[in-house]
């Protein structure tokens, strides 16, 4: 008897935000989660930064100005920490649902102020915390408000029917980006989007269209794309002017959830600007059918003229040296100790110069 390679169903979950409320965001995570796994889904793909919110305010509002600080110091109150108590009810809601779940957040290190990073969940069907993808390039007006990621939550996972894997906005059209994920044999690949796009640019719609259609294309992927939208109360935090206001409430400007078979064809959607949750059967032996006409990770390549390598390797900004450190003032038995992720122990050191790895080496996911 042959391989035997599943039908997926998968859905993709268009909504918005509770937004700037951590609690409320989170509550309706895990709701639609286990909508959509009552509906059959074993894979759901979230909007990027659902909870709490996407910095869109930048759009629409100067910088520097009161309400953009504002609206940034919220955000990073109601951020959140991977692990931590929202990631384990997600955990709990995709274990309920008995699905793989991938959820956009606003992440901030633990006992750290004002640094956070646009990043993608990882939960599998047990409930258990897969991983994290931190966000490698904020775009636009994320730049003052999101960190870049690195190397060590870059890749694909591995799931019950093959490597599965997910990229947030922009960077699902990086050349390099897609290219590694598709040689990292991804099947499913989910696309995490905002809100709305930039008001002088193209509507959200058209790129999320012309960049699930190219990612399937080249990575011969389901590719579930899961669109952000507007409700009343992000209008009215958002506080816009008359022009913004009237660009937001137009049902072009948000929206436009797909799902993309590997032959680049359209099989669900696109949404208009309405919240809902998207749904199509994945059969992964269509992979098969048009990898045999051109596998860029395989034959349709030539390794002896095309090489990437990737660096997996998380650079350290802070390291302490020593094996003891100066007790407190008050003479007290407490020791200094490192509050983050960000600083290291003596023997973690030794690991700023470990090597590149390319797109063979096996895929250690940070969390």
């Amino acid at each position: 008897m042959g391989d035997v390679y599943p039908v997926v169903k998968v859905a993709a979950v268009q909504a918005a935000s509770v937004f700037l409320d951590r609690a409320g965001s989170t509550e309706k995570a895990c709701r639609l989660i286990r909508e959509a796994g009552r509906n059959g889904a074993r894979v759901i793909g979230f909007p990027e930064g659902f909870i709490p919110a996407h910095p869109v305010w930048y759009h629409h509002h100067s910088a520097t100005g009161a309400l953009s600080n504002r609206l940034a110091t919220e955000l990073f109150k109601h951020s959140v920490e991977i692990p931590g108590p929202e990631v384990d009810a997600l955990c709990t809601a995709a274990r309920d649902a008995d699905a793989y779940v991938v959820v956009g957040v606003c992440e901030k290190i633990p006992n750290t102020t004002g640094t956070m990073f646009n990043s993608q969940v990882y939960i599998a069907p047990d409930g258990t915390l897969i991983g994290k993808h931190q966000k490698i390039m904020p775009t636009v007006g994320e730049r003052l408000v999101h960190m870049g990621g690195y190397g060590d939550t870059f890749g694909a996972f591995p799931t019950d029917f093959g490597p599965m894997s997910g990229l947030i906005c922009g960077e699902n059209s990086n050349p390099l980006a897609v290219f590694a994920l598709t040689a990292e044999g991804t099947r499913i690949h989910v696309m995490s989007w905002p809100n709305h796009f930039p008001t002088s640019g193209d509507p959200l719609r058209n790129r999320v269209a012309v960049d699930s259609q190219a990612f399937a294309q080249m990575s011969k992927a389901f590719v579930i794309s899961a669109c952000g939208t507007v409700d009343e109360r992000m209008i009215a935090m958002l506080e816009p002017g008359a022009e913004a206001e009237r660009f937001l409430r137009d049902p072009d400007c948000s929206g436009g959830s797909v799902i993309v078979a590997p032959n680049s064809r359209i099989i669900a959607g696109p949404l208009g600007p309405e919240e809902g949750i998207l749904y199509a059967e994945c059969n992964i032996e269509l992979s098969i059918q048009m990898k045999l006409r051109h596998d860029f990770a395989g034959h349709y390549n030539r390794p002896d003229i095309f090489h990437l390598q990737i660096n997996r390797a998380a650079p350290k900004l802070y390291s302490v040296h020593g094996s003891e450190q100066q007790a407190l003032p008050d003479a007290s038995a407490t020791k200094l100790a490192a509050p983050n992720a960000l600083l290291t122990s003596p023997d973690a050191s030794a690991a700023d110069d470990a090597p590149s790895h390319n797109t063979s080496d096996d895929n250690n996911r940070g969390t």
